[in-house]
């Protein structure tokens, strides 16, 4: 997904959440619901984790300098892995806190009325639409740019924020969904346990969600090369010329998610000089550039030249 489109998922994200959080919060103060408050937390937390995505994205644009020749791209990782840290800590932490917390209290007895079941169920399935449409719109995006499975296309996806929002959105109503039985599991049995429960669920929910981020960002932040595709077409293109007897050693590394550093050790024939080199090795690097123009730094090394 280019960074555009990451950034109108991010958006639809952010302004889903802080509605979201809002009904949340004041559900969970009129009803005392432990599963509410958690995912009222959880709001509240993946629209922070949208603002930090939104400044890696700002940050991974800066100019290259002498301390930073290759650029700032991957800051968009590193903040991708904070907004991990962030859904594990304070998210899954949290909720599974308030969930045992409320698990071995005193509980006082079930406020069934009406007034209060409106409450629980009208937030909770306007969330679930509001998160359903972020998700859809993160969703569609993500699929423009990667229209293979989604298994292969998430594993080899390099757009981390747009990867983080979209674990996000599916986590959001996923946990809404567990929040939603857990309250009417409540109420159908009077039983305050089944709420908690539901906030231990989705703790648990956010931690997995939190280390498979970490996983799939810390791949990307110590540097990972192009997908086999891309190096296979890298490949294609240099036995294409006559000229090599032989190459090899190809490397790639993503310094972003449109952003790919490649080198790659030649052997010309013999018969050739020192000013026919120039052109050809030019060549080369429009044939790559022109087939994959995220590959933007290039260097091609001759073991041979007389």
């Amino acid at each position: 997904m280019a960074h555009g489109e990451s950034k109108i998922a991010i958006f639809a994200s952010i302004a889903a959440n802080v509605g979201i959080a809002i009904m949340k919060f004041v559900a969970s103060f009129f009803t005392g619901s432990s599963a509410m408050l958690s995912e009222g937390i959880h709001s509240l937390i993946d629209t922070t984790n949208g603002l930090l995505l939104l400044f890696g994205i700002k940050r991974s644009k800066v100019a290259p300098d002498k301390a930073h020749p290759f650029g700032h791209g991957m800051e968009i990782y590193f903040w991708s892995f904070i907004v991990s840290i962030f859904i594990f800590s304070l998210g899954g932490g949290v909720a599974l806190y308030e969930g045992i917390k409320h698990l071995f209290a005193e509980h006082e007895p079930i406020d069934n009325s009406a007034k209060m079941m409106y409450w629980n169920y009208g937030v909770l399935i306007g969330a679930i639409f509001f998160e359903g449409a972020s998700l859809w719109v993160a969703w569609k995006g993500f699929r423009k740019e990667n229209p293979k499975g989604f298994v292969s296309a998430m594993s080899e996806s390099k757009d981390a924020p747009a990867i983080a929002v979209i674990i996000e959105n599916a986590a959001a109503v996923l946990g809404l969904l567990i929040a939603l039985v857990g309250i009417s599991l409540m109420y159908y049995f009077n039983n305050p346990v089944y709420d908690a429960i539901s906030s231990i669920l989705i703790g648990l929910l956010l931690s997995f969600v939190a280390i498979y981020m970490a996983k799939e960002t810390k791949r990307l932040l110590i540097g990972e090369a192009a997908i086999d595709k891309e190096i296979q077409e890298i490949y294609d293109i240099l036995a294409s010329y006559k000229e090599l007897e032989g190459f090899g050693n190809i490397k790639t590394m993503h310094l972003g998610p449109n952003d790919i550093m490649l080198g790659a050790n030649v052997n010309f024939k013999d018969d050739l000089k020192v000013k026919d080199l120039e052109p050809i090795i030019a060549d080369m690097k429009n044939k790559i550039v022109s087939k994959n123009p995220d590959i933007k730094h290039i260097f091609i090394e001759s073991n041979n030249i007389k």
